[in-house]
């Protein structure tokens, strides 16, 4: 009986995957899934999509090594790199992001709210490499280790900024229009 139970269990997990993989192949070669940016994902889709990018994210983080706390200079360098190249979908504090980026799927997260859910060295590793089918770009390819840095220390300080704060750092008045005069530093 143990030799034909064995079987009978092996025969089970075999036609389950035979039938998965059918229902994955009908799906895919019928268009089934509806891949409009104008609805959001399932639930099933969604959770799937974001536990492998967190869990895909945590661990390939796991070896950056970044400093311990981050200077004002490298945070406001940052807040540069942000304001030119992020905001437009991320939002900032006291700046929307643009009307379009609310079309993308996934919708863009406002950084200023769930940054402090992702450790400086996952936020890094994001930058530098950005996320597959989530219009985030890697910036690796185009920027160096130190802007890496210094975006990855913004965002990561990005959660306990005021509209006030963010304007200060790069220099820009409410309407995201930029002010005259130097970013202040350490010494301002």
């Amino acid at each position: 009986m143990g030799r034909s139970f064995g079987t009978g269990i092996a025969a089970g997990i075999l036609a389950t995957l035979l039938a998965a993989l059918a229902v994955w192949l009908m799906v895919t070669y019928t268009g089934a899934y509806d891949v409009s940016a104008r609805d959001a994902h399932t639930d099933a889709v969604r959770w799937t999509f974001d536990t492998t990018l967190h869990r895909s994210v945590a661990s390939r983080a796991e070896g950056i090594e970044l400093p311990e706390r981050s200077s004002q200079d490298l945070i406001a360098e940052g807040a540069g790199h942000y304001a030119e190249s992020c905001v437009h979908c991320h939002g900032a504090p006291g700046e929307e992001p643009a009307g379009w980026s609310r079309g993308m799927r996934p919708e863009p997260p406002r950084l200023a709210e769930v940054a402090a859910d992702w450790s400086a060295e996952e936020i890094y590793w994001i930058v530098e490499n950005g996320l597959k089918m989530t219009g985030m770009p890697a910036f690796g390819p185009d920027h160096d280790g130190g802007e890496l840095l210094a975006l990855a220390a913004f965002v990561s300080a990005l959660p306990g900024l005021s509209a006030q704060d963010y304007a200060t750092l790069t220099r820009r008045d409410g309407a995201g229009a930029a002010l005259p005069g130097p970013a202040p530093t350490d010494e301002n």
